[in-house]
């Protein structure tokens, strides 16, 4: 059996700003359909991605900013943390573990990201 994990529910307060804050992070907007006065659907994929996130209202029960820790894979976490610094997100400095190396930001409601550079096991990280 195969299963896809195609779309994540990102609860937040103002969609307007919600919106152009995945844009400015480089997400592309795919859909956005006010479906009736109470639903409003935005889907965003991040580029690369088969996920894609939903804002909106009417879409989820979970409350804005609940969202901790989401994670992607990104290929060079100095060159992400430079890229959106230079979009003007507020990322956080490189941390360096042994299981990769990570950029973190939030959205205006607070729900958080980590962005992963995996090591190259092939050099022998993490053995």
């Amino acid at each position: 059996m195969e299963m896809k994990l195609e779309l994540i529910m990102v609860p937040v307060t103002d969609v307007d700003v919600a919106k152009a804050f995945y844009e400015k992070v480089g997400f592309v907007v795919d859909h956005d359909q006010k479906v009736s006065d109470e639903v409003r659907f935005v889907q965003l994929t991040p580029p690369g991605s088969a996920c894609s996130i939903a804002i909106g209202r009417g879409l989820t029960e979970m409350a804005p900013g609940s969202l901790d820790n989401l994670q992607m894979v990104i290929a060079d976490a100095d060159a992400t943390h430079a890229d959106l610094t230079g979009r003007g997100v507020e990322v956080s400095d490189v941390l360096d573990l042994a299981w990769g190396r990570f950029v973190g930001f939030a959205d205006p409601d607070g729900n958080r990201w980590s962005l992963q550079q995996l090591p190259d096991w092939s050099a022998g990280a993490g053995a």
